[in-house]
Order: structure tokens, then sequence, then C-alpha cells
């Protein structure tokens, strides 16, 4: 039994949430074409399509127009936005369960510029052949909302992630197709900015070797961006041609591999899951699947080698937290507390700072401020006495430093937290 797109609540919260954030209304329409009527805003026609689709011509391009553009949607996994045949915009957003096509929810209806009498003479000679009151059509062109490009990618990108929060379709598939269209975009930029250069096509072992010290230090950003640049030069040489893809490919594998050993990865759990992926690249047999698989195969060598790297930079700053926290009420120096982790200041305060967001100045402060606090509520000691126990050796600079922390100072504090 084929999945419903969703419920009406499910259309309702989509709705409100929509015209919320961006004052447009919502058609919904199967993978045929046709309305689903619950699921359309009381709107979501204005006037001018009111005036097409008065026409059974009229009508049917309108139907046409939808089918082209869930076609176009289905295949790319993303918003689709177009020009409709009767010279509006109209925008795409697929809905898809698993890999299968459900429908589309469709917006915009709109104008990109302000109209002039071009626009109209256009949109005139797009509706020719089709039975309509010219004069109030041309009226009802003034009435049309004018919106710039960006706000319709916008809308297309919030409506894209509401749709399947709010639902329960499982967008796996239109995900993976989705970012197969846009490396391959990418890629094709790639190839554009290459052609005709000097040494184009030619394998980059240079770009290899930069992929390589990415993933050793977890960069998945630069990683992703480097692996296009060598995709792109593997099909600017060797265009469609699937079986050399998949050598170099294998080739990939074995450096990515190699890199994440290098960056900490075991290698008998490398070395099996390296042969898993390979068992993988010689099943696909699509080229825009391989790079997108491969892709994604990247992005686990480097989360492998990040979350190896960071539990690394935690153990490195443990023993300088201990050794804080059992001397902070001493005189110690920020070479002492590097000395105690065997790294030099200069490099544990760049690790700290990364892992506790905070320095270790900052990190010995909240320890001493902390300690006070438990004095100035569980004994009688005054003030003075709580600062020299806490690590300070100046009442004055203790009792600013307090305030900054807590926002009052340590009596305030006693007060306040003793009548509690």
């Amino acid at each position: 039994m084929e999945k419903a797109l969703f419920t009406k609540q499910e259309f309702a919260k989509i709705e409100s949430a929509f015209r919320d954030n961006f004052n447009m209304s919502l058609e919904t329409t199967d993978q045929h074409g046709k309305n689903v009527s619950f699921a359309c805003s009381k709107d979501c026609h204005p006037e001018f399509c009111k005036i097409v689709r008065q026409s059974p011509a009229g009508m049917n391009r309108c139907r046409q127009d939808r089918l082209r553009s869930l076609k176009m949607a289905f295949e790319t996994g993303q918003p689709y936005i177009t020009i409709c045949h009767a010279g509006i915009v109209l925008a795409c957003v697929p809905a898809m369960d698993k890999e299968n096509p459900l429908g589309g929810i469709f917006f915009g209806k709109c104008l990109w510029d302000k109209p002039d009498e071009i626009l109209i003479e256009d949109i005139d000679k797009r509706l020719k052949g089709i039975r309509i009151n010219r004069k109030k059509l041309k009226q009802s062109i003034e009435k049309l909302a004018v919106l710039p490009g960006r706000k319709i990618h916008e809308a297309g990108e919030f409506l894209f992630v509401l749709l399947y929060e709010s639902t329960g379709l499982d967008p796996y598939v239109i995900q993976w197709r989705r970012q197969r269209s846009q490396q391959q975009s990418e890629i094709g930029e790639l190839i554009k900015e290459h052609k005709g250069k000097s040494g184009a096509g030619q394998y980059p072992l240079e770009a290899e070797k930069m992929l390589m010290e990415k993933v050793k230090i977890g960069d998945r950003t630069g990683a992703r961006e480097v692996l296009n640049m060598i995709l792109a030069s593997i099909m600017l040489k060797d265009p469609g041609n699937i079986s050399v893809l998949k050598a170099r490919m294998l080739e990939l594998l074995s450096v990515l591999g190699r890199s994440a050993v290098e960056g900490g990865v075991d290698i008998n759990f490398m070395l099996e899951k390296n042969l898993d992926y390979m068992n993988k690249v010689l099943q696909i047999d699509n080229q825009q699947d391989l790079c997108v698989w491969l892709s994604n195969a990247l992005n686990d060598f480097t989360e492998l080698v990040y979350s190896i790297q960071d539990k690394k930079r935690v153990s490195q700053i443990k023993p300088a937290t201990d050794f804080i926290k059992q001397h902070f009420r001493e005189q110690i120096s920020l070479d002492e507390v590097a000395h105690s982790a065997y790294l030099s200041v200069s490099r544990l305060s760049h690790i700290f700072k990364e892992q506790t967001e905070m320095t270790i100045v900052d990190y010995l402060t909240n320890v001493r401020i902390e300690y006070a606090k438990e004095l100035l509520i569980s004994t009688n000691k005054n003030c003075t006495e709580i600062c020299f126990e806490s690590g300070y050796n100046n009442q004055s600079y203790f009792t600013r430093t307090f305030k900054e922390v807590t926002g009052v100072t340590p009596r305030q504090f006693r007060e306040t937290n003793r009548r509690k």
C-alpha cells in the first residue's frame, strides 16, 4: 500500500510555520500532478492562476508544469525552481519516502521583478492559444507578489527541512540524491575551471598528498574539497569510463586507509573497514553514485580520525586539570601546569582552550572560586581566611574576582545562601 504524503494535521503545522516565515501559500499534488485538496492553502492559487486555469488548455499546461517540476525535483533530490508555462515563478519541494516518490509541495507563483510592458507581452505570448479574458489577466499580473530569487531559494530550503522534520517520511534516498546533485555540480565547475589548462586531465598526485594530510588531521571540509578536485581530474581525462573511475577509487581507498591509520585509527579495524568499502565500490555501476559514495566514505575516515584525536586531546589535558585541582591553594605558574602534562605552555594553552572553551587561568579561577563558595556556605571562617585558603594572597583581588565570576561579593554570597 502506497504511503500517504502526510496527514491534515501535519500539513496544517507545515503551512503555519511556512506562512510565519515567508508569508506564502502552499499547493500539494500527488506524484501524478493531481491536487491533494486537504493539503492546499485556501489561497494557493492567486487570481492570475485562477484565470489561466479556467481554460481546459490552461489547466492541462499547469498540470504538465507540475509533472516536469516533480520529475526534476525527484531526480535531483532538492527544491526545483522554474518559470512556469504562463511566465511566473513556480517552486517545488519533492516528497519521497525512502525510494518512493509521493508528490510535492508547490509555492511561489510570483514574479522576480515588477511587471513592465516587456513582461506582460511575454506572458501574453506564452498564453497564446488559451481562451481567457486578456484584460482581467493583465490586471491580475499587477497583483502578483514580487519576490527576489534569494528569498525563493531560502523558502525552498526551509520548506524542504520542514517537510521531512514534520512528517514520518524517510528522507534517506532524497538526501542521497541531493548530495549527489550538489557534488556533481561542484565537480562540473572544477572541470570547467581546469579545461584547457596545461596538464589538465593528469592525475593530481599533489592533491592526493594534500588529501592524505587533511584526513590525518580530521579536516572534513578540506578533505571533501580536495576529493572533488581529484574526481574532476579523473573525469576530465576519462569521461564516462566507469572502470577507470573504480580503479582510481580503489587506489584512493588504500591511500585514505593509510592516512587514517597514521591519524591514530587502529590498523586492524581499518583493514576490515577498507575491505567492506572496496566490495561496495565494485557493486556500484553509476558514476554519480560512486562519487557521492566515496565522499561519504571519506567523511567516515575523517570522522574516525577526528574522534580519536579528540579523545587524545582530552587525555592530554587531564594531567593539567588534575594538577590544578591538587595545587590550586598554592601559588602555581603556567609552566608548572604545562610541565605536569609534559607539554609546552603554548601547546597546552591551545589544546586546553579547544577542549574546555576557557583558558588555563580561567579554569584555575573557577576551581578556586568554587572552593571559596563551599567554605562560605559550610564554615564560619572569615573572608580573609577563605581568601588565602582558596589560593589568593590579596583580599581585594579575591573579592573583585569573586564578584566578576558570581555577580556578588563573598559576603553577599554567604548571606544569601545561608538564608536559604
